[in-house]
């Protein structure tokens, strides 16, 4: 009996792992491929709005976790502050933990039908009828692998969707923003560090991601970003930029690790090439303000999944890995949408501040600050369901994601996710 072809996921990204977790779940093999060399995680990231806490929850991967994260009292939109407690139902904060512990603690969760191979990069692809030829770069050399499908889930400068030929339009980058951790003193650290905070020039973050190391994030309103989007952030161009946006001398610093990000926002015109399928940032790119570009990659992953092990497996019935793209492109087109409307509330401040003071009455509504409130916890995404004919009006939680209900059972009260 020939062995079933494995999935190649480019990217060990969290968007990478979370699709190898769910392949893996159903039994399908992966092999996933990292271009960056064995070593510790430098992700980002450090908000789990909703959406992204409850795909985590759904898999039995956030219990672990929780204890290490904080719950942020308040939501916001664009910096304008919420109430998630008038917004009705479950609480929806977001909470505060580093992205490289969620990926930690997925790749814990993988079995052995997954392989990670890191410092393998991929060079080339040939789709064939029953196949795709990936041509890889190793630290050994050239080889070739044959795979059932790829995944692109290796970021905005996706090799992957760039081989594939997919396009990739959307708007060039107009700001620029930095982050970086550095080890300190929490006693010693003024208190206008921590938090978020807008100013004329942009905007400043900084936040705890450990017991003596702080991150800082900084955004900087019309400084294009550098043509190497690689290149190390110095403890130098970190403190001006800090000073120069919060007038906050911060003395000298050393960055533990760095990186580089704007708001440029793009989108795949497909999510789907014959056996070539795109996910995340390789997907979907814009400004990372507020979680949901986490918590849209996250849901790809739980989209993508199952149906990919269905294909995998030739169980699926026909279009039901098209439906991946017609479910997931809607999705990612909202989050653009919503990311670029924050992002346009942001500046110029002289000319956009009467709006912000305007919205700041309109969210002491119970309305508005509901529909804001799920829009930046990335919930509310609603898939078509069509209906036949005759059935009468849809119910309304037709299409959403099931909430996570209390459910009453001979052994007790369990919620759903628990179930």
């Amino acid at each position: 009996m020939t062995a079933a072809l494995p999935v190649v996921i480019a990217g060990a990204g969290i968007t990478g792992l979370f699709t190898a977790a769910e392949l893996d779940r159903a039994g399908v093999p992966v092999v996933v491929l990292e271009r960056s060399a064995p070593g510790g995680r430098t992700a980002a990231g450090v908000a789990l709005n909703t959406a992204a806490v409850g795909a985590l929850e759904r898999r039995g991967l956030y219990a672990e976790l929780r204890p290490q994260a904080l719950a942020l009292p308040q939501v916001h939109f664009s910096l304008l502050w919420l109430d998630p407690d008038r917004a009705g139902g479950q609480a929806r904060y977001p909470h505060l933990l580093p992205q490289a512990r969620v990926e930690e603690r997925i790749e814990a969760s993988l079995g052995a039908g997954v392989e990670i191979r890191r410092g393998h990069r991929v060079t080339g692809l040939t789709q064939h009828a029953d196949r795709v030829l990936v041509e890889v770069t190793g630290p050994d050399g050239g080889y070739e692998l044959a795979a059932s499908h790829v995944v692109g889930a290796d970021g905005p400068r996706s090799a992957v969707r760039t081989l594939a030929g997919i396009p990739f339009p959307g708007e060039a980058a107009g700001s620029t923003g930095l982050v970086a951790d550095i080890r300190v003193d929490f006693a010693a650290v003024p208190p206008e560090v921590f938090g978020a905070r807008h100013f004329e020039r942009g905007l400043f973050m900084g936040a705890p991601v450990g017991p003596d190391r702080l991150r800082l994030i900084t955004t900087e309103f019309g400084r294009p970003p550098r043509e190497d989007a690689s290149a190390p952030v110095t403890g130098e161009e970190l403190a001006k930029a800090v000073l120069r946006i919060a007038d906050l001398d911060l003395g000298p610093l050393e960055p533990l690790w760095s990186g580089r990000f704007d708001d440029a926002a793009h989108q795949a015109e497909r999510y789907r090439d014959g056996r070539v399928l795109l996910a995340g940032d390789a997907a979907h790119v814009h400004y990372p303000l507020g979680g949901l570009a986490l918590s849209t990659a996250l849901e790809d992953a739980l989209n993508l999944g199952w149906k990919l092990a269905a294909t995998a497996r030739g169980t699926a019935p026909p279009g039901l890995l098209d439906s991946y793209h017609d479910e997931r492109h809607r999705a990612g087109r909202a989050a653009l949408r919503a990311t670029r409307a924050q992002t346009a509330l942001l500046h110029p401040v002289e000319r956009i501040g009467p709006l912000r003071e305007i919205l700041r009455e309109v969210v002491a509504f119970d309305g508005p600050n509901r529909f804001l409130v799920d829009l930046a916890g990335g919930v509310g995404t609603r898939y078509d369901i069509p209906l036949p004919e005759g059935a009468g009006e849809p119910h309304p939680l037709l299409g959403l994601l099931a909430p996570d209900l209390e459910l009453t059972t001979p052994d007790g009260p369990v919620n759903l996710t628990e179930r």
